[in-house]
């Protein structure tokens, strides 16, 4: 196994270790490392998450190689109606795409020679061809989303017609083109065991195994003794699904909240945050920003909050906060993933009432919350350790890179 090699694609750099997609994709990468398989991460460095250069050559200095280039992948009007107009495939393939990325794709398939090629967006199927060309890797994609189901969530809650329109249009184009694009890979590992049975049921593909976020049980910070018994989020705010819970947080949820539960506080954070969340004016609620340290910022905390209404794959925030000792109120979109038990492990909540009925409860019955936290923490460690959801994942690309060596 030590002699193995990985070759791992992403559409960012996996730094810092601020949000859920980074932490995602350095938890799988350093997985392998710590299986003995030798790692070359390969990423773009894209405008909307850039890291400064000087920085980049510190960050991955353990792996066998780190190659980045340099990408502009901005949103722009005229890309988006010009992709709209002019071709059936989602905006975002072609966004991503560069002759560029592609010679330097090339260049590390010829000079590292991988056994394996993971892929961590299926965006990125579009280099799928060259790496075929050039490679006789054992090919394998990391489905973090059912990205189709994000779309068609998106376009359920907009009241804005041409908006509902436009991402009905976009979602029927992701699904096609990931439900084509599932099929062209030797391993799909899937967040959570609903998008695996989800593909299956969808299309005739090779092999897919549940391949969750994990969390490394000797690094988790133990529960603080002083914890204030108050409420956080933490997320990056250019992912439109946190973007719009925040906002049905803010002005439909808190004002029943601080009803319920005067003296509850509630403090959120995260990258991108727009000026509407930054000059929040609530009793009892304060925007922090981007924060320096995130650990310091969720230690004092006892209560994660997520008012998820959108999105798909799994929420990392929420299995670090349940390994920590957290207490975890979510939607069951927030929660979706994660093989939790509301009133067990976590407390569910759909509505404002909801929301404002647990927090009530909690501030009221804290030996009892305090009970469902310590559930939480033993379930994480239980099915979501590191050690052992990699020791799966190896096996199974092991299994298939002596197929391939063997043919």
């Amino acid at each position: 196994m030590s002699e193995r090699k990985i070759l791992i694609v992403t559409n960012r750099i996996p730094y810092p270790m601020k949000d859920g997609g980074n932490l995602a994709m350095h938890a799988m990468i350093d997985g392998y490392h710590k299986a003995g398989w030798q790692v070359h991460l390969l990423s773009m460095n894209t405008t909307r998450h850039r890291v400064r250069s000087e920085l980049l050559n510190k960050v991955f200095a353990h792996l066998q190689g780190f190659s980045w280039v340099d990408m502009d992948n901005e949103v722009t009007m005229g890309g988006v109606l010009k992709n709209f107009f002019f071709s059936t495939e989602p905006e975002h393939v072609q966004r991503f795409h560069t002759e560029e990325f592609e010679t330097k794709l090339v260049e590390v398939l010829k000079d590292f020679r991988p056994d394996a090629v993971q892929i961590e967006s299926v965006y990125l199927t579009t280099y799928l061809p060259a790496i075929h060309k050039h490679s006789s890797a054992v090919t394998v994609l990391r489905v973090h989303n059912v990205e189709y189901q994000i779309w068609q969530g998106m376009a359920g809650k907009t009241k804005n017609v041409l908006k509902k329109y436009y991402f009905n249009s976009l979602a029927e184009r992701v699904r096609n083109y990931e439900r084509k694009a599932w099929k062209d890979y030797d391993l799909l590992l899937a967040i959570t065991e609903k998008d695996a049975q989800l593909i299956h049921r969808l299309e005739d593909v090779a092999r897919v195994i549940m391949a969750p976020f994990t969390i490394e049980a000797d690094k988790v910070r133990p529960p603080v003794q002083e914890e204030q018994w108050a409420g956080y989020h933490i997320g990056a705010m250019d992912w439109m699904p946190n973007k719009d819970g925040m906002r049905w947080f803010l002005h439909k949820v808190w004002p029943k909240v601080h009803k319920a539960a005067p003296g509850f506080r509630f403090y959120f954070a995260g990258r991108h945050m727009g000026t509407e969340f930054l000059e929040t004016k609530l009793n009892g609620v304060k925007c922090e920003g981007e924060v320096e340290d995130a650990d310091a910022f969720i230690a004092d905390k006892k209560i994660l909050i997520v008012p998820l209404l959108s999105g798909g794959g799994i929420r990392v925030k929420i299995l670090e906060a349940m390994a920590q000792g957290k207490i975890v109120i979510s939607t069951s979109k927030g929660i979706k993933g994660i093989e939790a038990r509301s009133e067990e492990h976590y407390l569910r909540a759909n509505s404002p009432e909801h929301f404002a009925k647990w927090i009530k409860w909690c501030m009221e019955n804290k030996d009892a919350a305090r009970k469902i936290s310590e559930n939480a923490r033993a379930l994480v460690l239980e099915k979501y350790e590191r050690g052992k959801v990699m020791s799966i994942i190896t096996e199974e690309v092991d299994y298939l890179v002596k197929i391939r060596k063997h043919h």
